[in-house]
């Protein structure tokens, strides 16, 4: 498997990576053993997950795909293989899906939080370092998860925490061998670019990694952050890179599989609007076309990107994941990219 830098950290990360956010709720911890036992097996060294996965996100379940990990690491002894990712939560809302059972709902990115934080994921995984330490989302307001415009706000939370303080923590923490190297998720290119100057201005670590939605539905990315990356290396790591599945063509005509997430969750629209399928029939048609398997594909687009550093792959069975690990090496043709180009200028970004 090809491996990466993530950013000017020199820790290499294989292309392709694995996201466990399905660990504890649609999978079992039998079948995430499978699945860790079968991306390690493959190459996959970069595991990344969440103190509040798995998702969808309940009171009684999160945390439980970080102590998954930590039970099969135990039993595995494999900790010295992996490149360990994990987030700290922002401030939580109704909208997020929480409601104020993580650190009784103070979750502003303080000094006092994270540290909280990054204690509990440390001994949830059984680990005295996280190689990769990341903000789950901003602690501010933000067009993120499907929102399309940015709202101004009108009365910000006078309790959000300034970026500085954050940083200022996780250099600290970085200088103190808890984590090698910090990142951040759901960003926007401001954030992005206020990281790197006052990591600049204070002579601290930058962030090496972002780690945002990017696929064949989504390429919002391309706009601002794109740029980001080559000229400042902090690489993507896309996660929803299938659309949460969308992109295999399987809820195509109103089909709901067995044990997908879209048919146990009715929550997850963000990939099921009017124009969303009509690209996606597009995407599926123009795969089977070129003999190619839709979700390779998809894959195959996102992580031959020039800003692409790993793909976090999703599966919720190891059947599904062991296809998606087969596509690897798969390099698209001009023809096939030119025909992803076409349908995109048609319907550009239903799902931002």
């Amino acid at each position: 498997m090809k491996m990466n830098t993530l950013g000017k950290s020199g820790i290499e990360v294989g292309c392709l990576g694995l996201g466990t956010m399905t660990f504890g709720e649609q999978n079992t911890q039998e079948e995430a053993f499978a699945q860790m036992d079968c991306a390690l097996a493959a190459g996959v060294n970069l595991f990344d997950t969440a103190e509040m996965y798995p998702v969808p996100p309940k009171e009684k379940t999160f945390t439980k795909s970080e102590k998954i990990i930590g039970k099969w690491m135990k039993q595995r002894k494999c900790r010295e293989r992996l490149v360990l990712a994990t987030k700290i939560v922002g401030p939580t809302s109704a909208s997020r899906g929480m409601s104020g059972y993580i650190r009784d709902g103070i979750n502003h990115l303080t000094n006092e939080n994270i540290n909280k934080a990054l204690e509990g994921s440390l001994g949830r995984l059984g680990t005295d370092t996280i190689d990769l330490y990341q903000i789950h989302w901003p602690d501010r307001d933000v067009n993120i998860f499907g929102q399309r415009e940015f709202t101004y706000p009108q009365d910000e939370d006078i309790e959000n925490v300034e970026i500085s303080e954050t940083l200022e923590t996780l250099e600290k923490l970085r200088q103190a061998g808890k984590i090698r190297a910090f990142g951040i998720s759901n960003e926007t290119p401001w954030g992005v670019m206020h990281y790197l100057s006052l990591a600049e201005k204070n002579d601290w670590e930058r962030v090496v990694s972002i780690q945002n939605s990017y696929n064949l539905l989504n390429r919002s990315f391309e706009s601002g952050l794109a740029e980001i990356t080559f000229r400042e290396s902090v690489g993507l790591l896309a996660y929803s890179p299938l659309a949460f599945g969308t992109l295999t063509g399987k809820y195509l005509d109103g089909l709901k599989p067995a044990r997908a997430r879209l048919t146990l969750y009715s929550r997850f629209q963000r990939y099921q609007t009017k124009n969303a399928l009509k690209a996606t029939r597009e995407y599926v048609r123009l795969a089977r076309e070129f003999a190619l398997d839709p979700a390779q594909m998809a894959l195959a687009f996102v992580r031959t990107r020039s800003f692409t550093t790993s793909v976090i792959l999703g599966a919720t069975t190891v059947k599904q994941l062991e296809s998606n690990l087969a596509g690897a090496e798969l390099e698209l043709s001009s023809e096939v990219l030119d025909a992803i180009d076409e349908i995109h200028n048609r319907i550009p970004n239903p799902c931002p």
